[in-house]
């Protein structure tokens, strides 16, 4: 494809995402071509698209590409025809602040190969602060001459040459929008988590590396960065973050003792 030169293409990244998709496209809808990428999507999402986007790329991943965050991203990638790139997922929504500096960074051919935005949390429905939640910066703007695409099966990273530059306007992101979700976004990450330090042999659990990592978790959320201060919701952010934790060891622990063949059964 012939890469036209004044045009953003905006990947979104969704799975069952029904319930926040039209907001997060409806403030995408700036850019010059808009793809969405779909994982084992079984919820409206995809009707939703198709009747109120009509213009949008719809890609669906196959089953290869669903636990690798690389993959899903460079997909989207694969079919964008503009020389900049932005990145959002379903449950992030595109300030009109934001809008106006991506559209101005780009108007001037910015003088960096990337930028960074800080990503405003939204936990429960209400706004955090505190708790290592902000300013969460992403790496989302890419100028795609530099860039080629990602690396990493779970926490993924730019292969990207040159410098970045930080871009001043907010990304708002719906994280765990209920605790239902909470639950079910746990059972997937923390399966992937564990998977992936099987794979990269981490040391065998020891009873002690539980209370450990538990204790370390809420000791660096709830003193050290004082999600305290965002009140009952910091309180429910700190414990079940402590909580994902323990859950990410004691299936590491699961897969060291019994292998990936009697998880599965």
């Amino acid at each position: 494809m012939e890469i036209n030169h004044s045009r953003l293409s905006i990947v979104v990244l969704a799975g069952n995402e029904a319930e926040v998709i039209e907001t997060c496209l409806k403030s995408c809808l700036f850019a010059d071509e808009l793809v969405v990428v779909l994982a084992n999507s079984s919820d409206s999402t995809k009707e939703i698209i198709r009747d109120l986007f009509p213009k949008t790329l719809i890609l669906e991943i196959s089953d290869e590409y669903n636990k690798n965050f690389s993959k899903w991203r460079n997909f989207g990638l694969s079919a964008t025809t503009g020389n900049w790139v932005l990145y959002v997922d379903a449950d992030e929504m595109v300030t009109t602040s934001l809008k106006d500096e991506i559209l101005l960074t780009i108007k001037n051919n910015g003088q960096h190969s990337y930028y960074v935005i800080p990503r405003q949390n939204y936990f429960l429905g209400q706004k955090v602060t505190h708790g290592g939640t902000y300013p969460d910066f992403v790496k989302r703007l890419f100028k795609k001459q530099y860039f080629s695409g990602f690396k990493g099966i779970l926490h993924e990273e730019p292969r990207i040459t040159g410098d970045f530059g930080c871009l001043k306007n907010t990304l708002l992101h719906y994280t765990h929008r209920n605790l239902e979700t909470m639950v079910d976004k746990t059972l997937a990450w923390t399966d992937m988590e564990a998977e992936d330090l099987y794979n990269n042999h981490h040391p065998s659990m020891s009873w002690w590396r539980f209370p450990r990592m538990y204790l370390w978790k809420f000791w660096k959320r709830f003193l050290v960065e004082r999600s305290f201060k965002d009140g009952v919701v910091g309180w429910i952010s700190t414990i079940f973050e402590s909580f994902d934790t323990f859950i990410i060891y004691a299936r590491l622990w699961e897969l060291q003792h019994y292998g990936k063949t009697r998880r599965s059964l």
